[in-house]
């Protein structure tokens, strides 16, 4: 039958195991228990495995041989701060035990060695073995206990570097190192890597917190540093690199880095302005206008003189122009005006030339429109040469 722990009966084995090893070493004890000389304390290392030996012997040895013999053996941990806690039992021809714990050897053979595989931290601690033969009659052979202290060591764990203060010519910089675990405690050592290798002691380096303190530092300086966090089980490192500058070169890098800072400012102002943009002349292009009110059209009488859109005056032309005038003639030696240059452009029929009087001068205001009524309608006055009598431009 397997008792597991916690229940009533694996109380009250306990309180059996712990009278029972008081008084052991006052009883007429048939049964021996040993442990190796010098196995009493042990240490291991987490993730492999150990064991814990032990056997039993009886004395008469003849007894050994008889079948009613019937042993128990339990298998206890002892913590500081918790709780006894079994981690194997034996009872009845029945087992039960923890993950990763096992017996070494059948129990018949009276060796009741544990094994314990993938260990951790929390593994460590006093491990105490019960044993107790009775026979078929449950007539007490004979019983005993052993203990056996049990270290799991851990190797440090991969630490991580870093370096305090600016890395310029005649600073002071501090190289830190750090393992999150080690059992025992992890030690620490500095070296700079080659060409100008260096090995570091105190009292620049403080080896329990793995600081390395530089100062007054120079360009010589530069290189790789590795620290070493090890123990008893091992060891891990890291490393880091340290670049001294000069004054110039910091110049350099801070305004490249300032540079770029400002570059990015500029650049991120271009993108905002340029999407303002855009979306005002979408808003302004969504936004609906009334349409303008159309200019007034100015009276015209028929046979007026025709006017450009924009209200200068193109042209002037006229029927009565073109008749002969019915005023008295003009004296000789004046010029007839030409009422426009586009009117000279245009082609007109040329009058055949006689020996008459010069035909009359055209009025410029055709059409019976006076002047200051063409200077109202954004007329311009044009100068225009006057023509001799044989038509040629004077």
């Amino acid at each position: 039958m397997i008792i597991p722990a916690g229940t009533p009966e694996t109380s009250l084995l306990r309180g059996l195991f712990l009278g029972l090893s008081t008084l052991a070493s006052f009883s007429l004890a048939q049964l021996e228990l040993h442990v190796p000389t010098g196995l009493n304390k042990l240490e291991a290392v987490e993730g492999q495995e150990v064991v814990l030996p032990a056997w039993y012997t009886m004395t008469p040895e003849q007894s050994s041989s008889q079948p009613w013999e019937e042993p128990l053996l339990i298998w206890f941990l002892e913590q500081e701060g918790k709780e006894l806690n079994q981690v194997f039992s034996y009872i009845n021809g029945a087992v039960s035990s923890k993950p990763r714990v096992s017996l070494v050897h059948p129990i018949s053979t009276r060796n009741v060695s544990l094994r314990l595989e993938a260990l951790q931290e929390e593994d460590s601690g006093t491990y105490r073995c019960f044993v107790k033969v009775q026979d078929s009659g449950s007539t007490d052979m004979g019983h005993s206990s052993k203990s056996i202290e049990l270290k799991v060591l851990v190797p440090p764990a991969p630490p991580s570097c870093s370096f305090q203060g600016a890395p310029y010519v005649g600073n002071n910089v501090t190289l830190n190192c750090k393992s999150p675990r080690s059992k025992p405690t992890a030690q620490y050592q500095w070296e700079k890597l080659a060409p100008s290798a260096q090995v570091f002691f105190g009292p620049a380096l403080d080896a329990v917190r793995g600081s390395l303190k530089l100062t007054n530092i120079s360009t010589s300086m530069s290189g790789v540093y590795v620290c070493k966090a090890q123990n008893r089980m091992g060891f891990s490192q890291c490393n880091v690199t340290l670049e001294v500058m000069t004054g110039s070169k910091a110049a350099v890098v801070v305004g490249a880095v300032v540079g770029t800072l400002v570059g990015l400012v500029l650049l991120a102002g271009l993108v905002l302005l340029y999407q303002r943009r855009t979306k005002s002349l979408e808003e302004l292009a969504n936004d609906i206008k009334e349409d303008a009110i159309a200019p007034r059209t100015l009276p015209w009488t028929k046979g007026s003189d025709t006017i450009s859109k924009n209200g200068t005056l193109s042209s002037v032309s006229s029927a009565r122009a073109l008749r002969p005038p019915k005023t008295a003639p003009p004296r000789p030696g004046t010029f007839t005006p030409t009422p426009s240059i586009s009117s000279q452009a245009l082609s007109s029929p040329r009058l055949p030339r006689t020996d008459g009087p010069p035909p009359q001068a055209v009025s410029l205001s055709p059409g019976g429109v006076s002047s200051s009524a063409l200077s109202r309608m954004g007329a311009v006055p044009v100068m225009v040469p006057a023509q001799s009598q044989a038509g040629s431009l004077v």
